[in-house]
């Protein structure tokens, strides 16, 4: 089965607003927090490709160093938009399924991908994992690519199972702890920082938020 893993990416100076970080503080947030994840899927053997979906230049520049495959967003309109043009691009170039992951959960390791994945099902499937609070989405894996459309931004937990029902009987809720933690706001980012999954990680969001 060929799975590709997609990336949107919002440019960097319009992200975690939310933080009351300074502009720097964000940026630097940002690029530790995409390359990691970049990282992790670039070593998973269960993705054969990761399509982020950016018009950032930094993050342009971090995709290459993972072979990543960039599409440039140019409007970046939505999440939703972003994952349609990745959509694209799968169907267009043989892609059995793919997994749409946040940018913001620097802890996923690649057996979390592999436990997800065991919940797989042919010929079609969609298999979602909520955010710790279960307001959003942090990994929505969808065969084949175009099962269905994406539903970001809207309480999209929810929104993506009622979907999923709607066109397949093959719809998994799968918890994993390390892909439901991400980074919203301030109180998602001191819960991030207590725990040990990750010590390279903690110590460069510590340094970057000035904790040391």
């Amino acid at each position: 089965m060929k799975i590709a893993a997609i990336i949107p990416v919002k440019t960097f100076s319009k992200a975690k607003t939310r933080l009351g970080l300074s502009p720097h503080q964000v940026e630097d947030l940002c690029i530790v927090m995409l390359e990691e994840i970049l990282h992790t899927l670039s070593i998973s053997p269960q993705i054969e490709k990761t399509i982020m979906v950016t018009k950032e230049e930094k993050a342009i520049e971090i995709g290459k160093k993972f072979n990543t495959i960039t599409i440039i967003d140019e409007k970046e309109e939505s999440v939703n938009n972003a994952v349609s043009l990745a959509d694209k691009y799968l169907l267009e170039n043989g892609f059995d399924a793919s997994i749409v992951f946040p940018q913001d959960i620097p802890f996923i390791k690649t057996q979390d991908i592999d436990f997800m994945l065991n919940y797989k099902m042919h010929p079609n499937f969609a298999i979602i994992v909520p955010s710790r609070r279960f307001d959003g989405t942090n990994a929505l894996a969808r065969m084949p690519t175009d099962l269905m459309k994406t539903h970001y931004d809207e309480d999209s937990y929810k929104i993506h199972m009622n979907t999923a029902k709607q066109h397949t009987l093959n719809v998994a809720m799968v918890f994993v702890k390390r892909i439901m933690w991400d980074v919203d706001n301030v109180e998602d980012l001191k819960f991030l920082l207590e725990q040990n999954e990750k010590p390279k990680i903690t110590e460069k969001l510590k340094k970057i938020l000035e904790l040391d």
